[in-house]
């Protein structure tokens, strides 16, 4: 008897594991993300102000707060009704909300930063208008959308219990923190004008996070279950 309870008890979590597996939209998820970032880059262009002189220039990207804000929370509520309709079609429940309400509350960080920032960095340029720190660049970049979408990857990696999607959010974020360049490590070549140079140098790092979060994509695409 308590063999047969064991068996029933051991079945039960591999058919429990496998609905899981098979309700998963990680690829989703990614490739929505992906499309948002893409999508980022004219309205960082378009929205940025910048300022030249002969000791150099001063920008800030209110693209950030015109446009981040609303798509992510359009962006996450894509997600979460993909998931409530795989989960749906297997009769089955689905923990994606504590993933969308992430997704909302880094619309809020990005909001409340941006307004900090545009109202006390031009005034007050941080560490006298000298270089920054390597360690102020990483805690930019974690508050950046980019960085933000990789935390809540992290919370969907835990709500799926998605060992993959966890390594794959770790390399997302070392990339994002540590490798993606600066922009005053970018060089446009044939453009000579110090303000377009600037504004242009905005658009690599953007490419880089989402052609990072689009192979994802395809990589989860190609490993879902019943693709192989």
């Amino acid at each position: 008897m308590t063999t047969d309870a064991a068996r029933m008890l051991s079945d039960v979590r591999a058919l429990t594991g496998q609905v899981r597996r098979d309700q998963r939209r990680t690829w989703v998820a990614l490739s929505v993300l992906a499309a948002a970032t893409l999508v980022a880059i004219p309205f960082d262009l378009l929205f940025m102000w910048v300022r030249c002189d002969d000791t150099g220039c001063m920008f800030g990207r209110q693209g950030l707060f015109y446009y981040w804000p609303a798509a992510l929370l359009i962006a996450y509520a894509v997600i979460a009704v993909s998931y409530i309709r795989a989960a749906r079609d297997r009769g089955v429940g689905t923990r994606v909300l504590p993933y969308a309400i992430t997704g909302a509350v880094t619309a809020v960080v990005i909001t409340a930063v941006s307004l900090a920032a545009a109202a006390w960095f031009p005034d007050n340029p941080p560490f006298d208008g000298g270089p920054m720190p390597y360690w102020w660049i990483v805690l930019d970049r974690l508050v950046l959308p980019w960085g933000l979408i990789g935390l809540a990857l992290l919370v969907l990696a835990r709500l799926e219990r998605h060992l993959a999607l966890f390594w794959f959010t770790v390399g997302y974020l070392v990339l994002v923190l540590l490798v993606v360049p600066t922009n005053e490590g970018i060089h446009v070549p044939f453009v000579t004008d110090p303000a377009l140079q600037l504004r242009l140098s905005t658009v690599l790092p953007q490419l880089i996070v989402a052609a990072a979060l689009l192979a994802g994509a395809i990589g989860f695409h190609r490993a879902r279950p019943g693709q192989r």
